[in-house]
């Protein structure tokens, strides 16, 4: 299979970012990235305009980022040409959606397309007056996964009055790992279905005048160093190549809907060529797979998995870490059926989490 890189979940000048879609393309391309994906929210207007193409050597995929009429329940759709429902303007300026949370999320579904809970457990205990947008529509199931690790709700959440000068110099050294109600609440799904896991940086790049100088709060570029979501494919991508770029681009969705995908914070190494895979009877199964297994006398699994360089790994198996170890790779057995997944860790900072291989 052949592995990409991407990062996912920014804003332009087409909802609330401050930058063009060609600024952010460029710096895309600029920090060794196969593709990134545009969310602006409640609007395709990127796509509409014709930057959904490639930009020089990187894939500009455009989606959106939707919310219901309170302005919660943030979902990123990819793979629809139209933005679901209707929507009217909220006190604060923003657009919420009539449907409720529930009915956006089938509808996107009915109409071919797929869906990640955005930053679902966000929180401001720290500073309050800092806006938090969870979600709360947990009865719904026709989401396709979660975006289990934000880079911007995980250092608005870690910032207060004493740390946040040394936060807004540090941005990437600030991230430590998803939160653990999420990570709890994503494999609490798995054992019912398969809930597809992704990263996302939730780029806006805002701009602040301080003293009469204008300045620019996390940009593209330093986002882009950051959480980043690496896909695998069947077919390979020839960068640049506008003739094949709509069954490469499908192909890029069609991974993440599939869970064919795993999470890196890039600041603590690339991650690639990274890989976690099953063996039963002959054949390999990768994350996003599911295995039926009968539990026929004297037979087990064969699970490894390695890594690009060394770390402490952590094998989950229903929520729970049932083994680690340091090193470059790491093989087990087993014979039991559930979820399992993979945590890569460095120096006490999460880097690698994958999506789990399924055992039924």
């Amino acid at each position: 299979m052949f592995e990409y890189s991407g990062s996912i979940h920014i804003h332009s000048k087409y909802s609330d970012g401050s930058g063009s879609v060609e600024e952010i393309a460029r710096y895309a391309s600029e920090s060794d990235l196969d593709f990134i994906i545009l969310t602006d929210h409640n609007t395709l207007k990127a796509k509409d305009k014709g930057y959904e193409r490639w930009h020089r050597n990187v894939m500009l995929i455009v989606g959106y980022e939707v919310n219901d009429i309170k302005n919660k329940n943030h979902y990123l759709v990819f793979g629809t040409d139209k933005v679901v429902g209707t929507y009217e303007k909220l006190p604060d300026g923003d657009l919420g959606n009539r449907l409720s949370a529930a009915e956006y999320v089938k509808e996107v579904k009915a109409k071919g397309g797929i869906g990640f809970l955005a930053h679902p457990h966000e929180k401001r205990n720290k500073l309050p007056q800092l806006r938090s947008y969870p979600w709360t529509a947990w009865e719904s199931e026709d989401f396709t996964g979660i975006e289990i690790w934000n880079h911007m709700s995980e250092w608005a959440e870690g910032v207060n009055e004493s740390n946040k000068f040394q936060r807004f110099l540090h941005p990437l050294k600030s991230i430590t790992a998803p939160p653990e109600e999420t990570l709890r609440k994503w494999d609490e799904l798995n054992k019912k279905r398969k809930v597809v896991g992704i990263g996302g940086i939730d780029a806006h790049a805002h701009k602040h005048n301080v003293m009469g100088f204008e300045f620019e709060i996390f940009g593209y570029k330093i986002l882009f160093k950051s959480i980043r979501t690496h896909v695998l494919l069947e077919k390979e991508i020839k960068k640049g190549n506008d003739k094949n770029f709509e069954r490469d681009r499908d192909q890029i969705i069609e991974a993440l809907g599939k869970g064919k995908c795993f999470i890196v914070n890039n600041y603590y190494g690339s991650g690639k060529g990274f890989r976690f895979f099953a063996e039963y009877e002959g054949k390999s199964y990768t994350f996003g797979d599911e295995i039926f297994f009968n539990k026929p006398e004297g037979k087990k699994i064969l699970l490894r998995t390695m890594l690009p360089s060394r770390a402490l790994i952590r094998l989950i198996h229903n929520g729970k870490c049932i083994d680690e170890s340091e090193g470059l790779d790491c093989i087990w057995d087993t014979d039991r059926t559930g979820s399992y997944r993979i945590e890569a860790w460095k120096d006490n900072k999460g880097w690698i989490f994958s999506n789990h291989i399924i055992v039924k």
